[in-house]
């Protein structure tokens, strides 16, 4: 061995590969909420403070944020980072605002709504120009409405990131709405929750109403199969690193596997074990992005046997080995 160098870097590869071998012969799950390379921000308040915004919400379950031109109390780039709370947002005069959610870039947007639910990886360059509000609350603010908040408004949908183009006047249209919340927050020796609650709950029903003139994205929502698939999805979701088959989650539903894979084949056309493969694939392709991991680290957060098994999956469903993916990403 004498006068030999050691390829530190290969050494580091194999102890990477095998910390994951072992944590796997151990039962040690992958923790994505602790992931030191994507910050999460749980609360309201610590969010504000990273944007940062010199605004602090005094109720810890709501937030409405005025954006305004040449705002300089915040940052026009905001790093990629989960949250723990919903967020939705009328937008206007855009110019060059770029958000990337997950693996989707939006680019080109003038005047906007979006809705967005927990969990999702977002980033934002924001134009100095772009006006208008940002909600954000927690699913506890509504702890007294039935039904579920995500049925009633499915575009807040947890698989993807709603953005509805709008017009000029459609803003002006849609603006009060916002102003009506954004009145609740702004003046905490006057707020209540429960006001601000049924603010949002009144500017909720008439987004809906607004977004279904602009698109057909609702229909057949309210099927049995396609609340079954809601659920489904949600499951899937909070368990997609533990549970990769369609029989544990009809264990959790209290149905039959084959009751579940017909529900979700007619309300979405998909298999059910599609479903899962395409959560677990979302997730690869965050990390593989937006965290320096190396595929054998990547391999073990998302609970796969080995860093082999993880490339296979990944060049099956993408077509792309997750380094020739990651490559299309570096400038």
């Amino acid at each position: 061995m004498a006068g030999k160098r050691v390829d530190l870097r290969a050494v580091t590869r194999m102890l990477v590969a095998f910390s994951g071998k072992t944590r796997h012969l151990f039962g040690m799950k992958p923790d994505r909420s602790h992931d030191e390379q994507i910050p999460f921000f749980q609360e309201i308040n610590d969010f504000l403070a990273a944007i940062p915004s010199p605004y602090r919400t005094a109720d810890p379950l709501v937030y409405c944020l005025r954006v305004r031109p040449d705002d300089t109390g915040m940052n026009n780039y905001m790093a990629p980072f989960r949250k723990g709370f919903y967020f939705m947002g009328l937008v206007t005069n855009a110019g060059s605002t770029r958000i990337t959610y997950d693996s989707t870039d939006v680019t080109r947007l003038d005047s906007f709504l979006v809705f967005q639910a927990p969990g999702h990886i977002y980033s934002f360059y924001r134009d100095s120009s772009a006006e208008g509000f940002l909600i954000y609350f927690k699913r506890e603010l509504f702890s007294f409405y039935k039904p579920d908040l995500d049925e009633e408004f499915p575009f807040f949908d947890i698989r993807h990131t709603n953005f509805f183009r709008i017009s000029q006047a459609r803003y002006q249209e849609l603006r009060p709405w916002f102003e009506l919340v954004f009145s609740q927050t702004d003046h905490p020796s006057t707020q209540t929750q429960m006001k601000t609650a049924l603010a949002i709950l009144l500017s909720l029903v008439q987004l809906k109403e607004a977004v279904k003139a602009m698109s057909d994205w609702e229909q057949g929502f309210s099927t049995p199969q396609r609340l079954l698939l809601q659920k489904y999805i949600r499951l899937v979701d909070h368990y997609y690193l533990e549970k990769r088959t369609v029989e544990e989650y009809a264990s959790l539903l209290a149905v039959t596997p084959n009751h579940l894979s017909q529900a979700v084949k007619d309300a979405s056309g998909k298999r059910a074990l599609s479903v899962i493969a395409e959560r677990v694939l979302k997730e690869a392709q965050s990390l593989i992005r937006f965290t320096p991991y190396d595929m054998a680290e990547i391999a073990w957060r998302l609970n796969f046997s080995d860093p082999a098994h993880f490339g296979k999956f990944f060049k099956k469903h993408t077509g792309l080995t997750p380094l020739e993916y990651r490559s299309q990403f570096k400038k």
